[in-house]
């Protein structure tokens, strides 16, 4: 038999670790066995606390994921901590298990809707919640410097780590049964492949699944929240009331109503927040959102008198804004969405459940329940470029940036931001009409390229 195949790369730098969502890169090239294993042991010194400190881990279904949680789970375990293996798993469960084991943290190998090639590694604290920036500068400060000596921690599984999860996410209807829908559920070929057919099968959901056979490779390959077209077809052809797509780790969902038109985050937070405002339950009448939201979703609960907090993009500064405020909801456009009262992140399998519930209670078709937004014409473009910070900050873009905003006035909004996840520079144009929009932002990626040369 051949030996292994020895390939000599380059290992392409990270100049900073953690982006807006965890450490990502290629795996076994920038995300490498031997940083996870540092992740892991510099995370252990940061968040391992107390008496026994245990961090539980999870992973998503890329082929890379078992290699690059041995390697954390080694890092993790040098450091003294022990190890609570709960397998392949949305990213959500992993939060609920630190809280309900009362662990110290939880780490998940996922890069989310990313290509199967990419890998990540993103934290919990003993609280469920995504760790703050200061959290994640002091473990990037630890990962060159912090060794292990001491006595190793060892490592456990947990069998039932996938019924638990379900069924606290079925807590979520609140006694309400899903009879009568008909669902198409795209799962992306990701961690929710068998946690979110359960729950709809259990919920009285009709339903049909596809992009639930995971290889290794297929997760998010020409599906999931990311690609829709697919969930689009099933929906027309089975007749169905609803679609629901995750990402790869399922911390996400987005929505296709029954005329097969996308719903994004901005739709499902609404409708999701007027119920809540219905029923007396919107904390503060308030919700969280980020600069990313478009302007009919701001006008949209302008018009219900609800009150918009506005954060960053990234789910964990939804998150703290929520925390600060004490909002029920919050989330973005992506479709990550966050009930205070259910989860400590975006969690796509209750989002898509308290929808569903929504649609069957109200008697309302889901296109029914988006048209509270209406959207403004919004062109998103991502440029590819050699250094996403460099860019983003760069001096003749933040002109160019200008005076495209003035040339709309408050009559539509420029939005340019580095990736925090990909070497790319994204651009955002909200106007009146689709052409200005496509206009503005072509110009807008134009100079990026040209700074990019």
């Amino acid at each position: 038999m051949p030996g292994p195949v020895i390939r000599r790369a380059k290992i392409i730098p990270m100049d900073k670790l953690f982006g807006t969502d965890g450490v990502r890169g290629v795996a076994n090239l920038q995300l490498t066995p031997d940083l996870a294993l540092r992740l892991g042991r510099a995370a252990a010194f940061e968040l391992a606390t107390g008496g026994r400190p245990r961090i539980v881990l999870g992973r998503d279904t890329r082929a890379s994921g078992p290699m690059l949680q041995a390697a954390l789970a080694a890092g993790i375990m040098s450091a003294g901590a022990e190890v609570v293996d709960i397998g392949v798993v949305p990213t959500p469960a992993v939060a609920f298990w630190v809280t309900t084991l009362g662990a110290s943290a939880g780490a998940v190998v996922s890069a989310s809707h990313n290509p199967f090639s990419d890998n990540g590694i993103k934290f919990f604290g003993g609280d469920g919640f995504k760790l703050t920036d200061e959290q994640e500068e002091r473990i990037e400060g630890l990962v060159d410097s912090a060794h292990s000596g001491g006595p190793a921690g060892g490592t456990g599984e947990l069998s039932d780590s996938e019924d638990l999860y379900v069924k606290h996410a079925l807590e979520s209807l609140e006694g309400r049964s899903l009879e009568g829908l008909r669902l198409v559920l795209d799962c992306s070929n990701g961690a929710a492949f068998r946690t979110s057919p359960e729950a709809f099968t259990r919920a009285g959901a009709e339903l049909t699944v596809i992009n639930a056979d995971p290889d290794g490779v297929n997760i998010n390959a020409g599906c999931g929240s990311q690609h829709l077209g697919g969930l689009v077809d099933r929906v027309r052809a089975a007749g169905a009331h609803l679609g629901l797509a995750h990402d790869g780790d399922a911390d996400r969902v987005i929505a296709v109503d029954e005329e097969g038109k996308v719903v994004d985050g901005d739709c499902l937070i609404a409708a999701l927040a007027i119920e809540l405002q219905q029923a007396g339950r919107l904390a503060g009448n308030r919700v969280v959102s980020t600069v990313m939201a478009n302007l009919g979703f701001r006008r949209a609960l302008a018009a219900a008198g609800i009150e918009l907090a506005e954060t960053p993009v990234g789910d964990r500064y939804v998150l703290e804004e929520m925390r600060r405020c004490g909002a029920s909801i919050g989330g973005e456009q992506s479709g990550h969405v966050i009930f205070s009262r259910f989860s400590t992140t975006g969690d796509g399998l209750i989002t898509g459940l308290r929808l569903a519930a929504l649609m069957v209670s109200s008697g309302r078709k889901l296109s029914e329940l988006a048209a509270v937004v209406e959207k403004f014409p919004q062109v998103l473009v991502n440029v590819p470029v050699t250094d996403a910070r460099r860019i983003g900050s760069s001096p003749v873009l933040a002109e160019a940036v200008e005076q495209a905003q003035s040339r709309m006035g408050d009559r539509g909004r420029v939005l340019v931001r580095p990736s925090g996840t990909e070497s790319l520079v994204r651009v955002m144009v909200e106007a009146p009409d689709i052409e200005t929009a496509d206009s503005v932002a072509a110009s807008l990626a134009a100079v990026i390229a040209g700074e990019d040369l």
